[in-house]
């Protein structure tokens, strides 16, 4: 075996470099680089066919929209099969090729006809092609944080520090959530979408959902969509998610705060940040976030064209 070779300060050489000193680092440099290619050109196949994909940064509601969604098409399209959170991937799936939980899953013709093709993606804008109509989910930051920071501690045990650490990090805090929320709202002019926020979908589910219809093109069944949205309830999925919980993940679904479905409140930042820690975050937006980003979040009433904007409690 070759010597590995390091840089003048000690670390080993990253990337194609590497893979210069290194032949099996060469190998697995480009080995990586075509599965990489195979996979973008099989996606961009399948985006050909695709009606919408529902993009959204994580913790912005992605879940409990896709489940609606899901209710909604197997209800309206399908043979009725009760929905729930391991069979909804058949019906709204990843845009990814998981077998589970990704396109290769998604059911295309229903007793009752065709369904809208939805995918969803945590993806930024560079990884989505781009002619694919778009549904964009926002949330508060506020909320989104703190959401973040249980899911990142107690559901997937990838970060230690406090929730003030959190705000800061650049792998999940307000620097990750800036960058999203800014490339999103740069790409969307001139390409078809639809803006849908958690804090409408809570306050007026039901006009949510059938702008979302419309956007697809999708007839709108009254009697389906209030069935749908009625198994939506906050309630109703954790009581699910405590029974069966979610494909490919492994938590303590004993500790509510390990939950997908947590508490699903608008404005619960409330019970978890200091006012200092507020004012960062809010400061975060105000400087940070393009003019395109914080009418992108005005969607969520929040306005972080004011420094230390804060709405009622």
């Amino acid at each position: 075996m070759m010597p590995v070779s390091y840089e003048s300060n000690g670390k080993k050489p990253h990337g194609i470099w590497r893979g210069l000193t290194e032949p099996y680092e060469t190998l697995r440099y480009f080995w990586k680089f075509l599965r990489k290619r195979r996979k973008g050109a099989a996606l961009a196949r399948h985006a050909e066919k695709t009606d919408a994909c529902l993009v959204s940064f994580p913790k912005s509601g992605r879940t409990w929209l896709r489940y609606i969604l899901s209710f909604y098409f197997a209800a309206a399209f399908g043979d009725n099969a009760k929905t729930n959170l391991h069979n909804m991937f058949a019906l709204v799936p990843n845009f990814d090729l998981d077998p589970i939980r990704g396109i290769p899953a998604f059911i295309s013709q229903g007793v009752h006809g065709k369904m809208p093709m939805v995918v969803v993606s945590h993806e930024a804008r560079s990884q989505v092609p781009p002619k694919l109509p778009i549904i964009i989910m926002v949330r508060d930051p506020r909320d989104v944080l703190v959401s973040g920071f249980f899911h990142a501690t107690r559901h997937k045990g990838r970060f230690s520090g406090s929730l003030s650490d959190f705000i800061d990090d650049a792998d999940y805090g307000m620097p990750k959530m800036i960058s999203y929320l800014n490339g999103w709202a740069s790409g969307l002019s001139g390409r078809r979408h639809h803006i849908v926020s958690y804090e409408n979908l809570s306050a007026v589910p039901l006009k949510e959902i059938e702008g979302i219809l419309n956007f697809l093109g999708c007839e709108v069944k009254p009697a389906v969509l209030k069935a749908a949205i009625d198994a939506g309830q906050f309630e109703k999925m954790q009581e699910m998610e405590v029974a069966e919980g979610i494909p490919a993940h492994e938590y303590d679904r004993t500790d509510l705060q390990s939950m997908r479905m947590r508490k699903g409140l608008v404005g619960g930042f409330n019970d978890y940040l200091s006012d200092d820690e507020i004012a960062r975050i809010e400061e975060y937006c105000h400087r940070d976030l393009t003019p395109d980003a914080k009418k992108l979040l005005a969607a969520t009433s929040a306005d972080f064209n004011t420094p230390n904007f804060r709405l009622p409690a």
